[in-house]
């Protein structure tokens, strides 16, 4: 690897950092019911580059664009520098790529919530999943960007191999997804108990949100025993990376299991969200890993 590939590298996992920065700082915003801070107007906060008339939620909001509109120049920065020091097939550049333009359908999703006013108390699971799912693939075309940008080949998953990768991806997907609904829940109907709270999960009456809030535990088993199981049986030729997706399986059971038990508070979810988000980079460095030790071994 030469010494721009290795400072392209670091600089692509400082975006990535960074990213997760601005998802979780999001997360806060929806948490604390702040996304009507700065009313319907998008990019501007009431209509205004500057705060005017400063509240908590205004502050909690602006900040969150803030964040985003810093985060658009380094990722077209990313993008740039990968055009000029990769051909254009290679998969640094593609990924670099993708990253841009996931970008820019994560704003543009964003301003789409606003716009329509499905933010705070308005909140709904179809657009917060679909905002997630562009987040999870912003986040996985980063991971592969610094990835790709070290040096290492572009994963040719075939036969069990590639759907075992998929299957894993995809569940995880699904997974954050419902993840996404509970979360929805525990921030629109908070209950004064863990008792009345499971009482209504468990009610005819109460909202489907809070319905299918209870579907997320039972998710969260199956998923989790299939990535252990996905992670082992690649032991022996990706250790390092299959023993971090295990360690992270079992620390995202356990700080879902303490956030349920003490209600879902803010700063409990912001961790949960931490957590889930290092468990999926880690995922998809462990597809690419596999894939990268397994085309070799063919090649020799």
């Amino acid at each position: 690897m030469t010494a721009t590939m290795r400072r392209f590298s670091r600089f692509a996992w400082g975006v990535l950092a960074y990213n997760m920065a601005v998802v979780l700082w999001g997360a806060y915003v929806r948490a604390s019911g702040s996304g009507a801070g700065c009313g319907n107007h998008w990019p501007l906060c009431d209509g205004s580059v500057t705060l005017v008339s400063a509240n908590l939620h205004k502050i909690i909001e602006y900040t969150h664009r803030a964040m985003t509109g810093v985060d658009g120049p380094l990722v077209l920065l990313l993008a740039i520098w990968a055009w000029r020091i990769f051909p254009r097939p290679h998969p640094a550049w593609k990924a670099a790529t993708l990253s841009g333009v996931f970008l820019v359908t994560e704003a543009l999703l964003g301003a789409l919530l606003v716009k329509i006013q499905h933010v705070a108390q308005n909140a709904d699971a179809y657009t917060e999943s679909a905002h997630l799912v562009n987040t999870m693939t912003l986040l996985a075309c980063l991971t592969l960007t610094a990835w790709f940008g070290a040096g290492n080949p572009p994963p040719k998953l075939r036969g069990r191999a590639a759907w075992t990768a998929a299957i894993s991806l995809g569940a995880m997907m699904m997974l954050s997804i419902t993840g996404t609904i509970a979360a929805l829940g525990d921030t629109l109907f908070p209950a004064p108990t863990l008792a009345a709270g499971l009482a209504r999960d468990f009610s005819a009456t109460s909202s489907l949100l809070l319905r299918l809030r209870v579907l997320h535990p039972f998710v969260a088993a199956a998923v989790g025993a299939w990535l252990a199981i996905y992670a082992i049986g690649r032991l022996r030729i990706a250790r390092m990376g299959a023993l971090r997706v295990v360690v992270l399986v079992w620390v995202q059971l356990l700080v879902g299991l303490v956030n349920f038990l003490l209600q879902a508070p803010v700063w409990m979810q912001i961790v949960h969200l931490l957590v889930a988000d290092l468990l999926w980079i880690s995922l998809v460095l462990l597809c690419a890993t596999t894939a990268t030790v397994s085309n070799s071994a063919r090649s020799s």
